[in-house]
C-alpha cells in the first residue's frame, strides 16, 4: 500500500497544479444539497470518532462507504481559532489539520476496526505534516480521542501496526485529547461524490478509497 500510495504521490506531484480543496467548484456557493455535512439529527445510540488523515475528501468517502458509519463530516480539528475558514486553515495560521467526524453506531462497527482502518487503509500514517502532493501542518496525521479507552486502542492499535513492518518507517500519528470540531465550509461535503471529475480525485482521493475498499471488503455498505 505504502509504495502504491507514493508512487502515485509522485506523479500527483508533477501532474496537478493544485492541492486538497484549492479551487473552489463554480458551484461553491450553491452546492448541490446532500445529508453530508451535517451531524445526524438523532445522535440516540451514536457514537462518534474523530481523525485527521491528509486531505478530507478522500478520508469522508472511505469512511461512509463503511457498514455502521450513518454520517461522515469534513472539517478542522487540532487548533485554537473558532470556526475556522479553509483559508485561514491553508494558511497556517490556526493550527488546525483537515479532520473527519465519524458518526457510528456501536453494535455495527466498534471503534477498533475504524482505528485499523485509519491506521492501515485509508492514509499512510508513517508521512510528517503531509500526505502525497498535501504537505503542511494541516494535512498532519491525527486521531483524537475522547476516552481511555479509546486512547488505549489508539496506542495499542499504533504499537500493532508498527510491530507488522506494514510501513517502512514508523507512525507518526499525533494521538491527542478531542477538543472541538468545527465542520468545514458546504462545499467541501460530499465532494468526492459530487466531484468525480475533478483531477484531485480522480488521482490521488480515489486510490485511497479503493484501498479501503479492498484492505476491509466484509466491511462495506456496498460489497464489491
Amino acid at each position: 500500500m505504502k509504495n502504491r500510495l507514493k508512487s502515485l504521490a509522485s506523479a500527483c506531484l508533477l501532474a496537478l497544479t493544485v492541492a486538497c480543496g484549492s479551487q473552489q467548484p463554480a458551484d461553491a456557493q450553491n452546492p448541490p444539497r446532500s445529508t453530508a455535512g451535517f451531524a445526524p439529527a438523532n445522535l440516540k445510540g451514536l457514537a462518534i470518532a474523530t481523525f485527521a488523515g491528509g486531505c478530507f475528501w478522500a478520508q469522508e468517502e472511505a469512511f461512509e462507504q463503511i457498514k455502521g458509519v450513518k454520517q461522515v463530516v469534513s472539517g478542522y480539528a487540532g487548533g485554537t481559532k473558532a470556526n475556522p475558514t479553509y483559508e485561514e486553515v491553508a494558511d497556517k495560521t490556526t493550527g488546525h489539520t483537515e479532520t473527519v467526524q465519524i458518526y457510528y453506531d456501536p453494535k455495527l462497527v466498534s471503534y477498533q476496526k475504524l482505528a485499523d482502518i485509519f491506521f492501515t487503509a485509508s492514509h499512510d500514517p508513517t508521512q510528517l505534516n503531509r500526505q502525497g502532493p498535501d504537505a503542511g501542518p494541516e494535512y498532519r496525521s491525527v486521531a483524537f480521542y475522547r476516552t481511555p479507552e479509546e486512547k488505549q486502542i489508539l496506542e495499542a492499535t499504533i504499537a500493532r501496526v508498527n510491530a507488522s513492518k506494514e510501513y517502512s518507517g514508523k507512525i507518526v500519528t499525533q494521538v491527542v485529547p478531542f477538543q472541538k470540531f468545527w465542520p468545514a465550509e458546504a462545499y467541501h461535503q460530499g465532494y468526492y461524490r459530487l466531484h468525480p471529475e475533478n483531477p484531485y480525485i480522480a488521482h490521488v482521493s480515489a486510490p485511497k478509497v479503493e484501498h479501503v475498499q479492498k484492505a476491509f471488503p466484509k466491511d462495506l455498505k456496498n460489497p464489491l
